[in-house]
């Protein structure tokens, strides 16, 4: 089983000459960024992988950084490959030869000694710093969750008062309706206020909402016990479970039962605020 993990964390790893760093935020989806020295393209493929080995959702931004010695690798320029260049963008109109020297492999890196390029050593120091990511979402999505937990608890108390509250709605609305009916000095027969008063509490029944309301607040107990990557399915349920409020505010003809409504609305948008950080 996998643990719940944010999507937003910092991380960092490297050596003597350079450093990794790992940092991520809120995406509907995996955006994966890159910031590697010139010279050094051939490690965004193994980077994209890694990336999305571990990650299935955040806006990841992965960036390699050179000290001094490293950064004054030297550099050479494909000519053939850029005379090439240059022959394309001369028939399309001009040429721009400070433009040209930005494109990927015009400019490549001269190792200086055999350890300078050492592709295997910054690979591994790339992995450690996308597992301190891994990890830092991790806790972060610890924290985010027993937020959730306290949260899916109080909408579980509103919606069982709402319960009770509203079993005595029918009796409630006899009482208000045979109030309205002597204030107004009218004679209505028992059989005729009993029919009234049945119609009212029809319009007003919600054990459907409130069996459907306990089955989502169940379904989302379950997504945060299942540590899986909860997120979208959490939005979606946080959807129903305010559709089911709405309509259960929307029939109640008690004051406390409204107030029940709130109170729990006031939770799922709470609720909702921490699940959007969910991967």
């Amino acid at each position: 089983m996998t643990r719940l993990s944010s999507m937003t964390g910092f991380a960092s790893a490297g050596r003597q000459d350079w450093s990794w760093e790992a940092r991520s935020v809120n995406h509907r989806g995996l955006d994966l960024r890159l910031r590697l020295p010139p010279g050094w393209d051939g490690l965004e493929a193994p980077a994209r992988k890694a990336a999305q080995a571990r990650f299935a959702r955040g806006s990841v931004t992965l960036e390699l950084r050179f000290g001094q010695a490293t950064a004054e690798q030297r550099f050479r320029v494909d000519e053939a490959w850029l005379d090439e260049l240059a022959k394309v963008a001369g028939r399309r109109g001009g040429v721009d030869i400070a433009g040209l020297m930005g494109l990927r492999g015009v400019i490549e890196a001269v190792d200086r000694d055999p350890e300078a390029r050492d592709e295997a050593a910054l690979l591994a120091t790339m992995e450690e710093a996308l597992d301190g990511l891994l990890e830092a979402r991790r806790a972060e999505g610890r924290a985010v969750g027993a937020a959730l937990d306290e949260l899916l608890s109080a909408m579980k108390t509103q919606a069982g008062a709402a319960r009770g509250m509203a079993a005595t709605q029918p009796a409630a609305l006899r009482e208000r309706l045979a109030a309205a009916i002597a204030a107004l000095d009218a004679d209505l027969p028992e059989d005729r206020l009993a029919q009234e008063v049945a119609l009212l509490a029809a319009k007003a029944d919600v054990r459907e909402e409130l069996d459907r309301l306990d089955a989502h607040l169940e379904a989302a107990a379950a997504l945060l016990a299942s540590g899986e990557a909860v997120g979208r399915k959490l939005d979606f349920l946080c959807q129903e479970i305010n559709r089911e409020a709405n309509t259960l505010g929307s029939k109640s003809a008690d004051l406390d039962l409204t107030r029940a409504v709130l109170d729990l609305k006031a939770a799922l948008e709470a609720f909702r605020e921490q699940a959007r950080n969910l991967e």
